[in-house]
């Protein structure tokens, strides 16, 4: 690992941020005390929600932790198409007895006023996702002591990321659940992806920069795998998202490992952007009709999910998940950092092993 990440945590282990109240200060703090990086996710917050956790978080722990931010989105969305899938809508809010929410609410999710209060009472690492900052926005920040990571799904991206000034990059493949960060959303390259193992290679070639590398891994050994193909630590979120200390819906959390659930794939049917989840009912009816108009869609559909979970129907929630699902553990969150510690120490154990045989 580098020595900028090493001083971050003691495992190269990253807990991702996951937005909608998964990634909590209890999630965080119990990863980060046992020697993982863990990651509040400011995404779908208010500013003063997000500093309100950062206040809480520091008070459960001294170990460094990230935050992560959603860059604001161009308004490239057709207005009538947006409307032609909230009449669709119609029999669902009708079902959940809840209306459709307003399409043209807020798009830039506060980023100015959280960055604002980033910088003024500064956290050890804040990350990007659905974009790359400016190079004053990333230069601010290292002048406040906070290393800066973007996510990326590209190595053009990575390229994108490197020249604006970032300390490191999240390089996140197609097997990674919830959404996929692109910087520009094209629905022409929906279905279009790279898987991890490649795109790290592929990045570790473009760039110069540490690389968490992030996407449907769940075991120590693929932990080995990633930093032999040149990433410096992992990032894990769907392994995260069943630990007791997660803030996901136990619905959520109990259709990881349904075998009612066989599969995952990229849908927009829930926020207008690609995003990998379980298939359910929801999925399957509305998932082709849905437009690329983020976050227009995703308002639309907030009161239904919370409906849908409501009403203890996972069929309408959005259950995001990457590709390991079904290999996830009922572990408390430390637990599970320092199995998969110990997995990874096993894998290259068992490597070394080999190679002088």
């Amino acid at each position: 690992m580098s020595s900028a990440l090493t001083d971050l945590c003691r495992y190269p282990v990253v807990q991702a941020p996951m937005a909608g109240g998964v990634s909590c200060p209890q999630l965080v703090s119990a990863v980060a005390e046992a020697g993982g990086l863990g990651f509040l996710a400011a995404g779908y917050k208010t500013a003063d929600g997000m500093y309100n956790e950062i206040k809480q978080l520091r008070g459960m722990t001294g170990q460094p932790f990230g935050v992560n931010l959603f860059m604001p989105q161009p308004n490239l969305a057709d207005p009538s198409a947006v409307e032609v899938y909230r009449h669709q809508l119609a029999g669902e809010a009708a079902w959940y007895e809840t209306p459709l929410g307003d399409p043209d609410s807020s798009g830039d999710d506060g980023y100015e006023a959280k960055l604002a209060i980033l910088l003024e009472d500064p956290v050890p690492v804040v990350s990007f996702t659905f974009g790359c900052p400016t190079r004053d926005a990333l230069d601010a920040l290292a002048r406040a002591g906070t290393y800066t990571v973007v996510t990326v799904t590209s190595p053009e991206e990575a390229q994108a990321a490197q020249w604006a000034g970032a300390d490191a990059i999240c390089v996140q493949g197609v097997e990674a659940g919830g959404h996929r960060s692109t910087h520009r959303d094209d629905p022409q390259n929906d279905g279009i992806g790279i898987g991890l193992l490649t795109l790290v290679a592929q990045v570790r070639e473009t760039v110069q920069l540490p690389l968490i590398a992030s996407g449907g891994i769940m075991r120590g050994s693929q932990i080995a795998a990633v930093i032999a193909a040149g990433a410096e630590a992992a990032q894990l979120g769907t392994a995260f998202l069943i630990c007791p200390e997660s803030g996901a819906h136990l619905l959520h959390k109990q259709a990881l490992t349904n075998p009612l659930f066989v599969r995952t794939a990229m849908t927009r049917a829930f926020s207008g952007r690609p995003a990998r989840g379980l298939v359910n009912r929801f999925v399957r009816e509305h998932g082709p009709y849905a437009p690329a108009a983020y976050p227009q869609v995703h308002h639309v559909t907030s009161g239904l999910r919370k409906a849908a979970a409501k009403a203890g129907d996972a069929q309408g929630m959005a259950l995001w998940a990457g590709q390991g699902h079904r290999m996830a553990r009922e572990l408390p969150a430390g637990r599970l950092v320092e199995l998969l510690a110990e997995e990874l120490d096993a894998a290259r154990a068992a490597l070394s092993t080999r190679s002088t045989q």
